[in-house]
């Protein structure tokens, strides 16, 4: 069995290099909600020196709400400024050699996508014109996996490890009490029903958080938990 590891990065947080000795892929913010033109270099720097997977994390133009609030946009807004965050990243990661593998909404555009037809079609079409090849990440077992497959696209069914789950299998909302994961015992609990012989449901990635406080300890314990059982970590 093989599963990708993965990690929001690039946001500010100090803690950046050491989760990419960790983690198999990275999605780096471009800009909107976080980070900028040479953290992102930075990043992409070390990531292909590592071998970690690239990924573009476009979000809603909301570094305020650190892109976690739902904004009211048209469409054509929001197409637009994907295209403008993930050719920003990709223009970066070609100047050094590497190559773009997949785009990961961020925060709010993320989990709107999830239940908003509209909305995933929209991102499943800015990817798809911008390269076809990228593939993206969602949120496993919801709507946005199957547009992303209708559109032609490789949809990756992404699980949290720090997030926890509704009973429909939503994100439980932020700012909710108990919404963010922070015992170890209940991460890696959270874990073992994505990856045990009877998976709660099928994921292909993995997901911590960086700006999380416990984002580096968590990645460790996922990683040693996962080569311990007998799991190759690597992009999908």
């Amino acid at each position: 069995m093989r599963i990708d590891l993965n990690a929001d990065l690039g946001e500010g947080y100090g803690s950046d290099e050491a989760i990419l000795d960790q983690v198999s892929s990275i999605n780096i913010a471009c800009g909107f909600h976080a980070g900028n033109a040479g953290e992102m270099l930075k990043l992409v720097r070390a990531a292909i020196a590592k071998g970690v997977a690239i990924g573009a994390h476009p979000s809603y133009p909301d570094r305020e709400n650190f892109g976690r609030v739902e904004m009211n946009m048209p469409l054509e807004s929001i197409r637009a400024g994907i295209l403008y965050q993930v050719g920003a990243l990709d223009g970066i990661v070609r100047s050094e050699g590497g190559t773009l593998a997949h785009v990961k909404a961020h925060g709010a555009l993320y989990t709107r996508a999830a239940r908003d037809p509209d909305l995933a079609s929209c991102i499943a079409r800015a990817v798809r014109d911008f390269n076809p090849a990228l593939k993206v990440m969602g949120l496993a077992g919801s709507p946005f996996i199957q547009t992303l497959r209708t559109a032609g696209l490789c949809a990756l069914e992404e699980g949290f490890a720090d997030r926890r789950y509704g009973a429909d299998g939503s994100l439980v909302k932020r700012g909710t009490p108990g919404a963010l994961i922070e015992d170890e015992a209940v991460m890696l609990a959270q874990v073992a029903s994505f990856t045990g012989s009877t998976p709660q449901v099928h994921v292909d990635t993995i997901c911590v958080h960086g700006d999380g406080p416990h984002s580096l300890r968590f990645v460790t314990l996922i990683r040693e938990r996962l080569l311990r059982d007998g799991i190759e970590v690597a992009p999908c």
